[in-house]
């Protein structure tokens, strides 16, 4: 079995985006009534009469990964006032529960399955994957292989649904999983359609960080790469995320051609000769404008 390749009895991984949206206020129009306001003043949550310092603590960091990325353990402790050893069995908590989980390299601690999870089910009937769903199972039969949904978060992409190949050897199912955009074929082809003052300001360093002998580690190199990316209209990964993994990559534009998310397929790297890489991006762009042409 391929590292990164799993067999079909696998279960698959479950979570998704919950950056949330803007938090709930209550306002008033001009003609609002007495009644009205007092109507809203009650509905303002009010302190709980025994509150459990713990769970407050616990639920104080989740609200935390709304509004940033990651944390870490002195940033957790210094938030909620409390100590690093404190902040630590939390986050230990809260990681056994999934609703967290720790980078293996910054050892920082990001939104975990559990937690992506509630997100999904509130926009369930609203967000991208109900439209790409059916383009992406039609993609997967298509091409033979698993194809993922793709977003971008900063510097980093999100993988938000899967379709798994059938065959007995193939890439498992990554949703929920954060990898460093530069690095992955769905993050490139989203990074070749930023403004350059957003690119500019997402990377000011020259150096990057990789994951494996092959990723791209300068800021040129990977300019080079997204300038060959929009002259192809796909990208493409060789081993850069994992060793015998590699993908073909492509952007899903709305209809007022704005970058909504991206479309990958990948495969063992030793299927991916350049015939099927110019027959898989072909297929992957056919379903990118299919989905594009649902989006409001």
């Amino acid at each position: 079995m391929l590292h990164g390749a799993r067999i079909a009895c696998q279960p698959a991984e479950r979570a998704a985006d919950l950056s949330g949206g803007p938090r709930a206020r209550s306002s008033l129009t001009p003609g609002a009534t007495c009644d009205t306001v007092s109507a809203v003043k009650n509905s303002v949550p009010k302190n709980p009469t025994y509150p459990i310092e713990s769970v407050d603590n616990a639920l104080k960091l989740l609200h935390m990964l709304r509004d940033r990325s990651h944390i870490r353990v002195s940033e957790a402790s210094s938030s909620i006032g409390v100590a690093r050893s404190t902040a630590h069995r939390l986050l230990a908590m809260l990681r056994h529960h999934g609703f967290v989980r720790q980078d293996p390299f910054s050892r920082a601690y990001v939104a975990g399955p559990a937690l992506l999870d509630f997100g999904l089910a509130s926009l369930r009937d609203r967000d991208i994957r109900s439209q790409a769903r059916p383009f992406l199972e039609t993609l997967s039969r298509e091409t033979g292989e698993t194809v993922h949904l793709i977003t971008l978060q900063g510097r980093d992409v999100l993988f938000l649904d899967c379709v798994e190949s059938a065959r007995a050897v193939r890439v498992g199912n990554r949703t929920g999983l954060v990898l460093p955009a530069h690095c992955t074929s769905a993050g490139k082809a989203l990074l070749a359609a930023l403004p350059p003052e957003r690119f500019k300001a997402l990377y000011p360093k020259e150096a990057l960080h990789g994951l494996t002998r092959r990723s791209i580690r300068t800021r040129v190199r990977l300019e080079r790469e997204l300038s060959l990316v929009r002259e192809r209209r796909y990208a493409t990964n060789f081993g850069e995320t994992e060793e015998d993994i590699g993908s073909v990559g492509v952007l899903i534009q709305d209809r007022q051609r704005i970058p909504r998310a991206a479309l990958s397929v990948a495969a063992p790297t030793s299927r991916l000769t350049d015939k099927t890489i110019s027959t898989v991006a072909k297929a992957a762009l056919r379903a990118a404008a299919a989905i594009g042409a649902t989006l409001p």
